[in-house]
């Protein structure tokens, strides 16, 4: 049984994991971002959005954020393992694209744990006890938009990040130079920037996130930005 007794087996089944966990993850997330949000946005929707709020939404957290752990932990461990066992440097052009995929993948996962949930937490409180006959919580509308404005960005980030994963395998001459630190030190400031905006942004720096339309056009300036990037400063 090569697929168990073997580092190689190992390694199939660990981005077997990888590829069902994200799958999931990023699967209830644009569940969340085409369709429940725009709908909950509707007048049909307003009717209906305490209801799914207490009953739909808590089901789809619960696989969306083990969704998200699963994919980070399974993602790492493979990159430990080609580092470690294989040998593979971390200046290797395959592992500049999977640590450029891994850093907006990792910035993705915290902002699920550390933002999404505790934030739709007190969302989900909040519908339960105004359905209860309670008063609303005061900080559950401005908790509600971070979350959706953290949940937008990792849609965004979702588009160059499936780009970078799936080049390391697949375009060997991308990312492929010797001039990493400014590599990261540009594509990781601009990483970094956009998370910042998701956080701490003003209403119009933010601006694009509000739609659908904008959330993927946002995403893929990104990713034209990185390519850009990545072709002038290390290829």
């Amino acid at each position: 049984m090569d697929l168990f007794t073997t580092g190689n087996g190992i390694e199939v089944l660990l981005r077997w994991m990888h590829v069902f966990a994200g799958v999931t993850w990023i699967g209830v997330l644009y569940y969340f971002n085409f369709i429940q949000t725009p709908f909950f946005g509707s007048e049909l929707g307003g009717t209906a959005k305490s209801a799914m709020t207490r009953g739909l939404v808590p089901n789809a957290l619960w696989w969306f954020r083990w969704g998200a752990m699963f994919t980070f932990l399974s993602g790492w461990t493979i990159v430990a393992y080609r580092w470690g066992h294989l040998g593979i440097p971390l200046t290797d052009g395959y592992m500049t694209k999977i640590l450029t995929g891994g850093l907006m993948g990792t910035l993705m996962w915290a902002n699920v744990w550390f933002v999404i949930w505790p934030a739709q937490q007190v969302v989900i409180a909040n519908a339960e006890q105004v359905a209860g006959g309670g008063d609303p919580i005061p900080e559950a509308a401005a908790r509600g938009k971070v979350a959706g404005m953290a949940s937008r960005t990792n849609t965004l980030f979702s588009i160059p990040m499936l780009f970078f994963m799936i080049s390391a395998a697949n375009l060997p001459g991308f990312l492929s130079g010797t001039n990493d630190l400014t590599y990261w030190l540009v594509g990781g400031a601009i990483i970094l920037a956009v998370e910042i905006n998701a956080l701490a942004g003003t209403e119009g720096t933010q601006k694009p996130l509000t739609s659908v339309s904008g959330t993927i056009h946002f995403g893929l300036a990104l990713w034209v930005v990185l390519l850009a990037v990545g072709y002038l400063l290390n290829s």
